[in-house]
């Protein structure tokens, strides 16, 4: 990397300063107030009506895939692999990052880049499908499994990535509350696919905790099923807030050692 004071002394620079601290502190209460908005905006007038509008009910409504809370999902992931583009930019120019560092980097950029992919076209479901489809009727694990069928294929995949991605990072993380916002980000995403889990479930299985909950408070099919995929994807969202933030941590860290972007 070139050094500053090597820089042509009557270039024009311009000298952008950034506090990641304050930045990530913003991004962090900014994503979960407007995370929070759409759990609200989906009570109020989806699943309570307070509008007439059925085209108002489905922008609203947190548990479809075309409401304005999957676009902000959708988006929010994509900045978050975007920022880990730019950290894999940066140490790749930089001689002294270890190679597997260099790795570990890319690794997570590539699978947040494909996190924002797949929430926007559902690939996991859609090839979920298909596997079902291939396998109906047959005795196969499937005739076992008693949810989702993209389960079997992708949790196991997704669960060995994020243990890699728990362990790499806390290695990046330098300060005890982004290793608990890391530590949070991996909860919410194994209680939204717990909750994935149980909606996937017959509602005559015994282990349905949607159908134990109705039937102990008496309450409606849809009620329950609804709020359930309301607090999935809240989950869903807030985890990637926890993950973007401490990946804004780690670039404090990068950027701290001395970064220059020179046109060649």
């Amino acid at each position: 990397m070139q050094h500053f004071d090597t820089i042509n002394k009557n270039s024009c620079l311009v000298e952008i300063k950034i506090d990641f601290v304050k930045l990530a502190q913003k991004v962090l209460i900014i994503c979960l107030c407007i995370e929070i908005g759409f759990v609200l905006l989906d009570f109020f007038i989806n699943y309570n009506k307070w509008s007439g509008y059925k085209s108002l009910h489905r922008l609203c409504n947190i548990a479809r895939e075309d409401s304005l809370a999957s676009l902000f999902g959708t988006i929010q992931t994509l900045m978050a692999g975007l920022t880990l583009w730019l950290i894999v930019l940066i140490q790749k120019n930089n001689t002294q990052t270890p190679k597997k560092e260099i790795f570990g980097w890319c690794v997570l950029a590539v699978f947040f880049t494909y996190m924002a992919i797949d929430d926007g076209a559902e690939i996991h479901e859609r090839l979920g499908t298909v596997f079902e489809q291939m396998y109906k009727g047959s005795n196969h694990i499937l005739s076992f499994f008693p949810s989702y069928a993209w389960q079997i294929i992708f949790v196991p995949i997704f669960g060995v990535i994020s243990i890699y991605t728990y362990m790499f990072l806390w290695k990046q993380l330098d300060t005890g509350y982004s290793k608990l916002l890391i530590t949070g980000a991996i909860a919410c995403f194994i209680m939204a696919v717990v909750l994935d889990f149980f909606e996937g479930m017959d509602i005559t299985h015994n282990w349905n905790l949607q159908t134990i909950i109705k039937k102990k408070y008496s309450l409606k099919t849809y009620t329950v099923s609804h709020f359930s995929k309301s607090l999935e994807e809240f989950l869903e969202m807030a985890g990637i807030t926890f993950f973007w933030v401490c990946f804004i941590a780690c670039l404090k860290t990068i950027f701290q050692k001395g970064v220059y972007f020179i046109s060649k």
